[in-house]
C-alpha cells in the first residue's frame, strides 16, 4: 500500500469548508467582473431536426481550480447564501442575448430550489423577463427534481404563476433522481427532459429502450412533450425519434457555444 497521502486527503473537513467558502466569495467577484462565461446548447426538433432554441449554460474558468460548470456554480452560490444573485445574472444575460434571436427560437433557463422557495420569485422573475424584451411565451424554465423535493405543493403554486405569465415549464434531468411520478401529476409541466443516463443504453439494451418507451407513453398520455438530452450518435437519435420524443440536444448536432456563435449557427 502506498503510504503517501495526497494534499486533498490530508485536508480536514474544516479546511475543505473554508476552501469552498473562499470559492463562493470569489464567484461573486467573478460575476461582478463578468468572468462567468455564458454558453448556449442548441436544441432540435426530432422530426425534422429543425433548430428550435437553446438552453443557457454558464461556466467559470477558475484560475486555480479549472473549469467549474453550472451545477457547481449554483452550489457555490448557495454556500454563500445568494443563489438568487447567480440566477438573476445568468438570466439577465441570456435574455438579452435571446432578445436578438429570430422568432420562434426558444430560450431555456435553469432555476433552483432557492429560486422556487422565494415567495416573490414569480413576480421578480416576470419583471426581469418583461424588461428584457424577450417574449415570455418563448421562454422555458427548467428545474430538477431536487429543486422540488423540499416543498412540492409550494413549487406547484409558484410554477403555476409563472405558467400564467406565458412561460413553459420543464422537469430537467428526469431519471437521474427520484423519478417521483407525482410530479407529473400536480406540476404544470410542458416538457420532460430525459437525463443522458436514460438514453445512453437505448441502442444496445432492450430494458433501457423499454424504460424510454414507457416514459414516453406516460408523458404522451399527460400531454407532456419529451426532450432527450445527451444524444451523441445517429442510432440514439433514431430511437428517441421512433419513441415519440419531441426534441433533443447533445453533441451529435452541436456543442454549447457562445452567444455570437449561436447567432451565426441560427442564421
Amino acid at each position: 500500500m502506498n503510504c503517501m497521502t495526497s494534499t486533498r486527503e490530508r485536508r480536514s473537513p474544516t479546511d475543505r469548508r473554508r476552501g469552498a467558502n473562499e470559492r463562493s466569495q470569489e464567484l461573486f467577484a467573478a460575476i461582478d467582473e463578468n468572468q462567468v462565461e455564458l454558453l448556449f446548447q442548441p436544441q432540435f426538433s426530432c422530426g425534422d431536426e429543425r433548430l428550435i432554441g437553446a438552453e443557457a449554460l454558464a461556466r467559470w474558468n477558475h484560475p486555480r481550480h479549472g473549469m467549474i460548470g453550472i451545477d457547481s456554480l449554483f452550489s457555490l452560490a448557495g454556500n454563500a447564501g445568494d443563489a438568487a444573485a447567480l440566477t438573476h445574472h445568468i438570466a439577465a444575460r441570456a435574455l438579452a442575448a435571446a432578445a436578438l434571436w429570430p422568432d420562434p427560437l426558444r430560450l431555456s433557463l435553469n432555476v433552483t430550489a432557492a429560486d422556487i422557495a422565494a415567495e416573490d420569485f414569480a413576480d421578480t422573475f416576470g419583471a426581469l423577463v418583461r424588461e428584457s424584451g424577450f417574449p415570455a411565451e418563448r421562454l422555458t424554465l427548467e428545474l430538477t427534481e431536487q429543486a422540488l423535493v423540499r416543498d412540492i405543493d409550494g413549487s406547484a403554486l409558484q410554477l403555476a404563476r409563472l405558467a400564467d405569465k406565458g412561460m413553459r415549464i420543464a422537469l430537467d434531468d428526469f431519471g437521474a433522481g427520484f423519478c417521483n411520478f407525482r410530479y407529473l401529476k400536480i406540476l404544470p409541466l410542458d416538457y420532460l427532459k430525459l437525463d443522458r443516463s436514460m438514453v445512453e443504453g437505448i441502442v444496445t439494451d432492450v430494458r433501457d429502450l423499454a424504460v424510454l418507451r414507457a416514459i414516453a407513453a406516460l408523458a404522451g398520455a399527460l400531454d407532456i412533450a419529451v426532450i432527450a438530452e445527451g444524444i451523441e450518435d445517429e442510432a440514439q437519435l433514431e430511437k428517441v425519434r421512433d419513441e415519440g420524443c419531441a426534441a433533443f440536444q447533445g453533441f451529435l448536432r452541436a456543442r454549447p457555444m457562445a452567444a455570437q456563435a449561436f447567432m451565426e449557427f441560427a442564421s
